[in-house]
This record gives structure tokens, sequence and C-alpha cells, in this order.
């Protein structure tokens, strides 16, 4: 929602009128001198929206503001031509306000296309969240990064790496949007106030880490020759439902230099609709991307998100710090999943996060069964895991 700036406004007072923390009205509104505000200038209020109104007979600000639980100095910022002595019976008023419930539907077949109408809205409701292209897929797809928060230490999610694991996408994005209306509401989540995190934590996430692969999953084969050559290495199959490789046909968790060499005896020689390493380590665009936001970014701890297991990995090489084993030990309390050590699998982000990073790196997977995993098992995986997010900013 905008407003405009009147004689006497500052961000303290709006803060104030709509009951706001002050750190998320500065960061929607970056750039701008919070203590000299022009008159005139557009400032953004997150989480706040307008509807319009048709005045009717009997109608008063004062009633309005009352109907709606509104300070009546809201109205008047929003409507400065409106007359308080004189409103016009079919006349219109803009009405703020609070958005409470959720706009991402998580529990959906969650393609790129869905990722991408869900961010704008994100974008638009929350403009205090940051935003970086990060690099772009196989075919052209830009991978995003969202950064929510001003501390210095980062903690970073990410999902989707596995395109038949698509419904990691939507658990992330759910819980984003819970987060976001907790911060403007100033709710708990779970008994627990996320405000201080804001402060604390910068949250990076990168929600669809291979979305050409997603989008092959949900959708089929695209036209032209990234369609036809997923089509060859799927055998001519059009049902891509077990595919977990990127449109080249590379598994993205295999292509880490990690004891990359020890994956790639034992996995498939050439391109296949999973477990292929590729021909070199990062050689997709896609595992090139998400290296360099590791190195930029310098995380203090990273959660891959994949199905399907209900099992937390969290070592690699026994180079894991010692605060893994009790933040892994936190996310199991509150989530039920069981923490694995080591398991005989190599190059992944996870593995190759705690070998360059020494910092603690998990590997979540989500659900039980077969990938993909029903979305009627969305609402169950999605209470499991809000712990598991929760004790990420706090451990």
């Amino acid at each position: 929602m905008d407003v405009q700036v009147r004689k006497g406004d500052s961000l303290w007072y709006y803060a104030g009128l709509f009951n706001l923390p002050l750190p998320l009205l500065m960061d929607s509104n970056p750039g701008l001198a919070p203590e000299a505000l022009q008159i005139g200038q557009t400032i953004k209020i997150p989480g706040w929206r307008t509807s319009t109104y048709t005045i009717a007979q009997g109608d008063t600000l004062w009633k309005l503001a009352g109907e709606h639980r509104l300070s009546l100095d809201a109205l008047f910022l929003l409507n400065p031509d409106a007359d308080p002595e004189a409103l016009q019976i079919g006349g219109s008023l803009l009405i703020p306000a609070r958005v409470s419930i959720r706009i991402v539907n998580g529990n959906r077949p969650y393609t790129s296309a869905v990722l991408s109408e869900d961010l704008r809205a994100l974008f638009d409701l929350y403009p205090f969240i940051q935003r970086s292209g990060i690099g772009q897929s196989v075919m052209g797809k830009e991978l995003q990064e969202l950064r929510i928060g001003r501390g210095n230490e980062y903690v970073h999610w990410n999902g989707s790496f596995h395109a038949n694991e698509w419904i990691t996408t939507g658990v992330i994005m759910q819980f984003l949007n819970d987060y976001l209306l907790a911060l403007t509401n100033k709710e708990p989540i779970r008994g627990m106030d996320v405000q201080p995190f804001y402060n604390r934590i910068t949250l990076s996430i990168v929600p669809m880490v291979d979305p050409d692969g997603v989008d092959l999953v949900l959708n089929g084969p695209p036209e032209g020759e990234f369609g036809e050559a997923a089509l060859a290495i799927n055998e001519g199959s059009r049902d891509f439902s077990g595919w977990k490789a990127n449109i080249r046909g590379v598994d993205l968790n295999n292509q880490f230099p990690a004891k990359w060499e020890v994956e790639a005896e034992r996995k498939p020689e050439e391109p296949a609709f999973r477990d292929f390493p590729g021909y070199q380590p990062l050689s997709e665009p896609e595992a090139v991307a998400m290296a360099e936001l590791a190195r930029q970014r310098k995380f203090s701890k990273m959660l891959a998100f994949h199905t399907q297991g209900e099992v937390i990995y969290w070592g690699y090489e026994g180079l894991e710090p010692p605060r893994s084993m009790s933040i892994v030990k936190e996310f199991s309390r509150v989530s039920g999943y069981e923490p694995i050590r080591f398991v005989d699998s190599y190059a992944g982000y996870k593995d190759w996060f705690i070998q360059d990073f020494r910092q603690p790196g998990f590997t979540v997977e989500l659900g039980q069964g077969v990938n993909p995993l029903p979305l009627e098992q969305f609402d169950e995986i999605y209470q499991e895991t809000i712990g598991i997010f929760l004790a990420s900013l706090y451990m």
C-alpha cells in the first residue's frame, strides 16, 4: 500500500499508525532519509492493502474508522480530498486493510510459473523483501534468491534441487508467507516471537534450484531441442514423474566437488533421468549459481530440502562443526525426523558446503513414500516442517 507524505509525517508516525515494526517500514523504503521525508513523497506500507468503498447513507469517516478498526487519521491519510463533514453518497473512499491471511498456497502443483506469480504478489505486499538474480537455468529461467532481514548472519534454505521433489518449493514458500505475516502482524508462530530474528538474521532462500526440471515433471517436455533431448533420455516416454535431473539429464545434487569422482565411478556415465553427476563437477549453470551464492553469502547454516524419508542428513567426513549435533537434535525434536550423520553418498550441496565452509549443513528429507510425493501429504509435511524452519533461525 502506498501513501503520500503530509506535513509533519514521519516513518515513526506511520509505524504507530499502522502498528508495524519500524525496521520493516525503513527497509520497504530504501534510499529515503527517514528523518527528512519530503511532502508528497510516496511511502510503501508493507502488509497493508486498500479497497474501494462506496459511500452509503449515514456514513461518516468516524463510523467507517470504527467499523474497520482503523485510526481516523489512516482514513484521512488515504483520502486527503474527502470532506469529513460532507461525504457524498455514491462517492468512493480508499479503505486500508491489514493483510492477515496467506496469499501463497503451496499445496498445488508448484511450477516455475506458479513460483513467479507468488513472488510477484509477495514482493508487492512486502517490499522489504530483497531479491537478486543469482544465475539462469539451462533454458534461461532466472534463479532468484530472496533475502529477509538485516542481520549479518545468513541462514540459507533451498528447494527443488531435484525436479520431482517440487513439493519442497511449495512448503518453503508457504512458510515464508507465514513468516512475513508474523512479522507484519506482530504475531507469534507456534508461540514464538519472530520479531528478533529480523534484526539478527538475514534469511536467504532459493526456492527452486531446478525450474526446468520441475516444469518438465509437471508440464511435460517443452517444444524444441531441450524437450526432444529429454524425451530421448526418457526413452520416448512422456511420463516424467521419476525425473530428478535438470533438463540436460544431470543430477544437480551430484554436481559438487566433494568426492565427485566417487559418485562418477558408480553412477550413470551419460545423461539420465536421475543420478548422472555430469562429465565434470559444476558443469551445470544451476549448480554453479548455488556454489557462487554460498561463496558470496558465507552462510552460518544451510538447509537443503528434499524428499522423502523423514530423515535429516547432517554430517560429511567428520568435517561438520560440533554445533551441528545440537542443531540437528533440535530439528529432530521439533519434527520427529531421524538425524543421520553419515551416508554413503557424496557430491551433494550439503557435502560440499560442509567440506568447504566447515559450517552446519543439512539435507532435510520431507515426507514418506515415492517421489513425487502426493499433495495429500502436504499439510502433514508442512506441520512437521514448521519447527525445523523456526529452529534454523534460533539455533
